[in-house]
């Protein structure tokens, strides 16, 4: 292998580290976007196409993954020691299950969408919390209900006040929407003058 392509490699794999490493700290929007200016990019779309506002999208991702792009459900143990399988086919940032990451392929025509990938698993939000609206008439403002469509499903939100577990998530999602659109107020317009930054 010559010397060109090996610093080829070197850069790739320099690139792909850059855009799955988990942010430092994953509590506050500016150090993360500030970290991977992408991110920011990629939900600023997301906000502009489906309405879903940034800081929406970034509360999901932090309760569903804590920005892991390689997160699963931990597996069920049997006699609380031998693995088993996992409780379900959530996976990558916004823990999106396997029929419903599905669907939002085939509704939106994204055929090529993983959900390791940051860009597109925002996108899945906004999908969702589209739908969401529209199915379930909820403000895609509203984090504390749109987290609770979101974990229970379109057919299972209408029970959720039976569930103290998840309302409970649901309020916390609710309260780092709230710190992050704060954040964003103090470094929302340092970011959009970075328009022409590549990485």
């Amino acid at each position: 292998m010559n010397i060109r392509n090996k610093i080829f490699i070197i850069l790739i794999l320099i690139f792909l580290s850059s855009c799955t490493s988990i942010p430092k700290n994953t509590k506050n929007s500016c150090l993360i976007f500030d970290e991977k200016y992408l991110w920011y990019k990629h939900t600023k779309n997301v906000e502009q196409k489906w309405g879903t506002p940034i800081y929406i999208q970034l509360a999901i991702i932090k309760m569903e993954s804590n920005f892991n792009w390689l997160a699963k459900p931990s597996r069920q143990k049997i006699f609380k020691i031998i693995p088993y399988k996992r409780p379900s086919s959530s996976f990558g940032y916004s823990q999106a299950v396997k029929g419903t990451w599905e669907q939002y392929k085939r509704e939106t025509g994204n055929k090529l969408a993983t959900r390791a990938r940051f860009k597109d698993s925002v996108d899945f939000i906004g999908w969702y919390t589209n739908k969401s609206e529209n199915i379930l008439k909820i403000s895609k403002k509203d984090a504390f209900k749109q987290y609770l469509a979101y974990h229970e499903g379109w057919g299972n939100y209408k029970n959720y006040k039976k569930n103290k577990k998840v309302i409970g998530l649901a309020k916390k999602v609710e309260r780092q929407s709230n710190n992050y659109k704060k954040q964003l107020l103090k470094c929302k317009s340092t970011l959009n003058k970075k328009k022409y930054v590549i990485f």
